[in-house]
């Protein structure tokens, strides 16, 4: 089907035509270039058919802040699919290999604000399951999630995420 792999310099133009595509509009696409341009990138692979970017994940660092401690986590934000081949696993494809080698580099937890019935397959539950507020201030919790990378990797772990400043920028 597709071929993944770590995103390289000259993806990056096809990367961003990707997620302006998939999403209809540049906000995901100008928040990747600036996660990438401030150094806030964890992770990025990119989803091939022959040549051609067709897909997209992004993990990026947060913390978890409580009263008098911080922990660190990842977020995914944005995943995207090329809207011609959306609904034809591509996305999920980049999602199980994300969540897998984020686990092999040693990551133990992973938040994304996404909808809940795509990512529920991959693990994820409401983040308030682990005390994981949400910096949004959503009235529903459900589409702030939470999964854990490593067993017990929210043990003790309690508080508000917060999110890189490119991310708060995006409001603005």
């Amino acid at each position: 089907m597709v071929h993944i792999r770590r995103e390289r310099p000259g993806d990056i133009a096809a990367i961003r035509e990707v997620v302006d595509a998939a999403f209809g509009q540049p906000v995901e696409g100008r928040l990747v270039d600036t996660l990438r341009a401030r150094g806030d990138v964890t992770l990025s692979l990119v989803a091939l058919r022959g040549e051609t970017v067709v897909g997209h994940i992004l993990f990026h660092p947060l913390e978890i802040h409580a009263r008098h401690d911080r922990a660190s986590a990842i977020g995914l934000a944005p995943l995207s699919v090329h809207p011609d081949l959306q609904q034809r696993g591509v996305g999920s494809q980049l999602a199980r290999v994300g969540l897998a080698t984020c686990r092999a580099l040693g990551h133990g937890r992973v938040l994304v604000l996404g909808d809940p019935a795509y990512y529920r397959r991959f693990g994820f539950v409401p983040a308030i399951r682990y005390g994981i507020k949400d910096p949004f201030g959503l009235k529903d919790h459900r589409p702030f999630m939470a999964r854990p990378l490593a067993r017990g990797a929210f043990a003790g772990v309690r508080g508000l995420a917060e999110y890189p400043t490119a991310f708060k920028e995006l409001e603005s």
